[in-house]
């Protein structure tokens, strides 16, 4: 049975320095990249799926279902993986699907709309984001949940940026 090493939020999935050092955690075997847009777009897929290589894991780029249909059918065989999303509903669905993740960081998301907050310097959310990984922590076992923009950078933890919503 295959398994989560890491589940990131980033909006601009791989990318960079981050990626190949995310990539050299103990374990990592693999990026799965799941989004809906670029798992349709042939171009885009085949571009993350070179830029994911440069890291020296195998990458896969699925769509939302594609992933909950190889969870459920193959429990993602032998890989263990870096789970990327461009955002936190995406994450959400998988883990109230069944897919277990522990640890969730939050990386790269841009503000959208007048309601995001910015929680750290590289990091907008809002209030319904904000309840979504507060229930994932408490009700779907991801007990780690961070915002850390590169590996380097300093960790903010999840329960100050609830504060910020009166979570």
């Amino acid at each position: 049975m295959g398994e989560i090493n890491l589940a990131r939020v980033d909006e601009r999935l791989i990318h960079g320095q981050v990626m190949i050092t995310l990539s050299q955690r103990s374990g990592v075997n693999s990026i799965f990249v799941v989004d809906d847009v670029v798992a349709k777009d042939k171009f885009m897929k085949d571009l993350y799926k070179s830029a994911g290589g440069r890291t020296g894991q195998k990458t896969i780029v699925m769509s939302t279902d594609k992933a909950k249909f190889y969870w459920d059918e193959y429990q993602f065989k032998d890989y263990s993986a870096i789970l990327i999303s461009k955002n936190v509903e995406t994450i959400y669905e998988l883990v109230k699907h069944g897919i277990p993740v522990k640890e969730l960081n939050l990386g790269g998301i841009a503000r959208k709309t007048d309601e995001d907050k910015q929680v750290t310097k590289t990091v907008y959310l809002n209030e319904a984001d904000a309840r979504k990984l507060k229930d994932m922590k408490e009700n779907y076992g991801v007990v780690n949940i961070y915002f850390q923009a590169t590996p380097s950078a300093e960790k903010t933890g999840l329960d100050s940026v609830l504060s910020m919503f009166n979570l």
